[in-house]
């Protein structure tokens, strides 16, 4: 006999599980398309460009996912031997697998994050000049910073940061898997963001709730390099134009639904505060929440059975994600299960 699979409720394990709308698949369908890797591809060629002009930048590259876009700006910005300063906590470093020392041959330099932000004089100080220490290469900030909590970096931390990496002649990278996120929770346009980076990775995937990809965007002649990495890491798609359609559809339509993800996040954030769980509300900014708790796989796993889903990310720590395929209904009847 087979077994009868619970109904889901919600699925709050990841904002990435998001399926196309109706509206993707129509374009996925109709989209023109060419060989990328010959730089082709008419509708990623398009995508490229408009998420270059929404972030202030010359030029854009399509890639399969936001490691890929990370780990190939690092490789435009470093040479072997050097740190990257990035905050405690950092997706290029927690959870891409060590990719800046396997492709770039490159380590990690933390600075103190509270909340996913680092203090600029903190990271003036990570950078290193001594003969006998690995020299600095690269800073690299996150915003939404995932493991703090989808937590937002302040514009003024963005601007006194830039004028560390100028005074001290570095590149400033931005992992901005979740940048219309945080230009949501700041009410700005996303370039007042992303402007003062010298390279920035747009997650399309995420929160914008495209079926794949990521761009990273930067100047003509990086994004020129840029291809070469993203080849040698076996990025090249092809008849991309595909995937791009989808992803051309989350960047119109995505920003305006992040506001009433938010609102969600912080109705379940407390709801759960008020059932008895520990929530550090002052993190939730965004679409994330993380609540502290014994067994914390053997708490997701009793919610899964009930048809919630969540993500255990340590023996103590649940993560929840809001994204714009959970409704007001199925939140509601999520938290019931939550909280019961």
């Amino acid at each position: 006999m087979t077994a009868t699979l619970p109904r889901v409720i919600a699925d709050l394990r990841s904002d990435t599980v998001t399926t196309p709308t109706p509206e993707m698949r129509e374009a996925m369908a109709q989209a023109p398309v060419g060989d990328d890797v010959y730089s082709e591809d008419p509708t990623v060629n398009a995508l490229q460009a408009e998420v270059a002009r929404l972030t202030g930048h010359e030029a854009g590259l399509f890639m399969p996912s936001g490691t890929m876009t990370n780990q190939v700006a690092i490789a435009l910005h470093t040479r072997r031997g050097e740190e990257v300063i990035c905050a405690e906590g950092s997706h290029i470093y927690e959870w891409e697998l060590g990719m800046m020392a396997t492709f770039s041959g490159v380590v990690p330099r933390f600075v103190p994050a509270p909340l996913g932000v680092p203090d600029p004089e903190a990271v003036r100080l990570a950078v290193r000049h001594s003969i006998h220490q690995s020299p600095t290469g690269l800073i690299s900030l996150e915003n939404t910073h995932n493991k703090a909590g989808g937590t937002v970096i302040p514009l003024g931390v963005i601007a006194a940061i830039r004028e560390v990496a100028d005074e001290e002649g570095l590149p400033l990278h931005l992992d901005g898997a979740r940048v219309f996120n945080a230009a949501a929770a700041l009410g700005v346009p996303v370039v007042e963001i992303t402007r003062p980076f010298d390279t920035v990775s747009v997650c399309l995937s995420k929160g914008l709730g495209a079926p794949v990809g990521s761009v990273l965007v930067g100047s003509a002649a990086a994004m020129k390099q840029a291809h070469r990495y993203r080849k040698m890491m076996g990025g090249g798609m092809r008849q991309a134009g595909i995937l791009a359609a989808a992803a051309l559809v989350a960047l119109r339509d995505g920003p305006a639904r992040l506001e009433a993800d938010h609102r969600r996040t912080r109705r379940l954030a407390q709801a759960l505060v008020e059932a008895g769980y520990s929530v550090n509300l002052a993190a939730v900014q965004t679409n994330i929440i993380y609540v502290t708790l014994p067994n914390a796989a053997g708490q997701v796993a009793r919610w899964a059975s009930a048809g919630v889903l969540a993500s255990a990310l340590g023996p103590d720590s649940v993560r929840f994600v809001l994204h714009h395929q959970v409704t007001d209904e199925a939140l509601e009847e999520a938290i019931r299960v939550l909280t019961a």
